[in-house]
């Protein structure tokens, strides 16, 4: 059976009511599997990874939509995290029996239905563009929720599908097609946000750091910590240790140390098995010799 996985990225941490009617509408969808869910309050931000064929993945995203767009008003919504729809952002990934080229085709089909029964705008991104313009998810993100209608007006800026300006509520939505990437967070042991906001700089492409690592600094109220969170889009190319490695040089420039990091969602074994190696200094290590891998194979 072919799976493709699906993150959607919503704008709602904060009500628990909200989340677990978002997370009902996944489980309610025959075919699908939800792996795993996730809320954050300073984010105000909540991360579903869910799993089936086309059909199935298409239908969890669509309901998803219908609790969303009528759950979340972007109007009052405040959190770190960058956003520019209640639905922020839905990729799509191919697993097994499925290949990148059916995932675009599957994106641009969901973009379609989004526009036509909800009336919100989306955009397509990464491998679903053919707007070079529209690859990077930050690039279509920069300017936010409020800054969407005038972004929208201006040339260049119409969406893939859907009405030609932002839904009052919901705003837009960016959907596409991509490889795996790992939700990676390293917490800093201090709350000076400007030390965060120069580390993600050092160390995202965008500005000249690593190859495959998009990062940006925000500020944890709730635990009075600056966060360095990140999206890692190729753990072969770069990997997990290295960029803990980075980052962990880049703060002690500051005086700073890290606390702890996270992993949002969920990771592949094998960038675990990675990092163990390095750390380690494991010689010779193969994934044969892991007790689970050997299990699963009978």
């Amino acid at each position: 059976m072919p799976i493709i996985e699906s993150i959607p990225n919503l704008s709602e941490g904060r009500r628990p009511e909200v989340i677990e009617r978002l997370a009902q509408a996944v489980r309610s969808t025959p075919g699908v599997r939800l792996l795993d869910h996730s809320a954050d309050a300073s984010h105000n931000r909540s991360v579903f990874t869910l799993a089936g064929d086309a059909a199935a993945v298409k239908a969890a995203t669509l309901a998803l939509f219908a609790v969303a767009v009528e759950a979340i008003d972007l109007r009052q919504h405040r959190g770190e995290h960058p956003r520019l729809g209640a639905v922020d952002v839905v990729p799509f990934v191919p697993i097994e029996g499925v290949t990148m080229a059916e995932c675009v085709t599957l994106a641009k089909d969901v973009g379609a239905a989004v526009a036509e029964r909800f009336g919100v705008p989306v955009f397509l991104y990464e491998e679903a563009s053919a707007n070079p313009a529209r690859k990077n998810l930050e690039d279509v993100r920069r300017g936010e929720f409020e800054g969407l209608a005038a972004k929208m007006a201006s040339a260049g800026w119409a969406p893939d599908f859907g009405p030609a300006t932002p839904h009052e509520t919901a705003g837009a939505s960016v959907i596409g097609a991509r490889m795996p990437l790992i939700a990676y967070n390293i917490n800093l042991n201090t709350d000076r946000l400007d030390v965060a906001k120069k580390i993600a700089a050092a160390i995202r492409h965008s500005s000249g750091g690593l190859r495959y690592v998009k990062a940006m600094g925000v500020r944890i109220d709730d635990r009075n910590l600056a966060q360095v969170s990140m999206n890692l889009t190729n753990f072969e190319k770069t990997p997990v240790f290295r960029v803990f490695e980075m980052v962990k040089r880049e703060a002690a420039r500051y005086g700073v140390s890290i606390l702890e990091s996270e992993v949002v969602g969920l990771v592949p074994s094998a960038a675990l098995v990675r990092s163990a190696e390095f750390y380690l200094q494991l010689e010779r290590f193969s994934d044969a010799q892991i007790l689970e891998k050997k299990l699963r194979e009978g």
